[in-house]
């Protein structure tokens, strides 16, 4: 049905050929059937209904042409004759598309002509032989209704129309700012770890320059200085390193004034899990394949994703929600799903955390693969893939063929 509606919306002019067929039908046969009985000439009333199709054909497409086609056979009538034909039906339909999507002087005109057409037609033609003038009065407020909600639907068309293009233009303009917003919590983060980057290499390099200027000193004089020194400098030289790769790891430490302690990887994932029961929530891990040696880096963004995806759900799922974490080691990489059937997309949430901005950088960073959203039947789905970064010809020989099939998903 919805390409049938869209053949329709794209071809107006046919779907108003069609519907136009059976006014200009239905004049032709009361102009064949009553052409004796009236004043005008056939060819008059002929003409009249001509024009009046025409422009119930064209109104959508040619909409001022249509109108123009419409007031001229409206002159007509009242130049000759107030006969109302089937073919007047195409000024209810002009009336309502010059309210709907004309300008608005148009639309003003229409409800003008809504009480100033009727009104003269009445007074070029008061009454008859076989009308009375209430029967007329009551012929006028009849007409004069009819266009009112003919112009009445029109206009509340173009009410909701402009009401709708508001409602996209805000959605537009807001996810443009919660794009914005996201960038510029990445480049906080990334500034956040630049200064800290700084601070450590700053720090300990300055530290490595003092001890081997001394340690030069006094390689003569005291050897055993000068070797306590280059001891000194060796055990910087690695404390450095590794602040180095913990900080490009795009690590979000709960707290900045925390002390540094062995970064978790894949095989802290139980204890992360039974942590994460004590406060509550329902956790099943799943871990498929043949386990390989990870990278520190691959290692720890894994461990934090689980940790971020785990936290989301106990804030966001809602009460008994149930989490599951599957951790599979395939050919190319290390895949991870973590799902919960929660709330999903209607959790509440107050756009201050940053959580997803931080699985993208980490993911971004290794090259891997990241899917976050709501799953089909409810509840909410992390997907990462982290290739093997790192690793060696012999480790990916030791890994075997397998692929691993995430268990969890939802």
């Amino acid at each position: 049905m919805q390409r049938i509606y869209a053949w329709l919306r794209a071809h107006p002019l046919w779907v108003d050929s069609v519907c136009t067929i059976p006014v200009f039908g239905l004049g032709v046969l009361q102009v064949i059937s009553d052409g004796s009985s009236s004043d005008a000439p056939t060819w008059w009333w002929l003409l009249l209904t001509t024009l009046l199709s025409l422009g119930m054909m064209l109104h959508r497409v040619r909409p001022f042409t249509a109108t123009a086609l419409v007031v001229v056979g409206g002159l007509m009538q009242l130049v000759w004759d107030n006969t109302i034909t089937a073919a007047n039906y195409a000024m209810l339909v002009s009336l309502y598309t010059a309210a709907k999507s004309g300008p608005r002087w148009l639309s003003r005109a229409g409800l003008a002509m809504t009480l100033i057409g009727p009104a003269v037609l009445l007074a070029r033609f008061p009454s008859s032989a076989e009308s009375s003038f209430k029967a007329n009065l009551f012929g006028l407020t009849f007409t004069v209704v009819l266009l009112a909600i003919a112009w009445v639907l029109g206009d509340s068309m173009r009410t909701r129309r402009a009401f709708y293009a508001e409602l996209e233009e805000r959605a537009t303009r807001l996810e443009f700012e919660r794009d914005q917003q996201a960038q510029i919590a990445a480049a906080a983060e990334r500034a956040r770890i630049a200064r800290e980057l700084h601070d450590v290499v700053a720090h300990n390099v300055s530290v490595m320059v003092v001890q081997a200027d001394g340690a030069a000193y006094a390689i003569d004089a005291a050897p055993d200085r000068a070797r306590e020194a280059l001891g000194t400098i060796a055990a910087t030289g690695r404390e450095a390193l590794a602040e180095m790769r913990r900080l490009l790891g795009v690590l979000r430490s709960q707290s900045e004034a925390e002390a540094y302690v062995p970064q978790p990887g894949v095989e802290q994932l139980d204890e992360l899990v039974e942590q994460v029961r004590t406060t509550g929530l329902n956790v099943e891990l799943t871990v498929a394949g043949v386990p390989v040696e990870l990278p520190q880096s691959v290692a720890l963004t894994a461990y934090r994703i689980v940790q971020e995806a785990l936290t989301n759900t106990r804030k966001h799922g809602g009460p008994d929600v149930t989490a599951k974490v599957g951790v599979g080691y395939g050919e190319a990489g290390l895949e991870m799903e973590i799902s919960d059937d929660g709330r999903g997309a209607a959790a509440p949430g107050d756009g201050m955390g940053h959580g997803l901005v931080g699985m993208r950088e980490r993911v971004a960073m290794l090259g891997g693969r990241l899917r976050t959203g709501p799953t089909v039947g409810g509840g909410w789905s992390v997907s990462a893939m982290l290739p093997y970064a790192g690793r060696s010809d012999s480790a990916s020989a030791a890994a075997g063929p397998s692929r691993t099939t995430l268990q969890g998903a939802q």
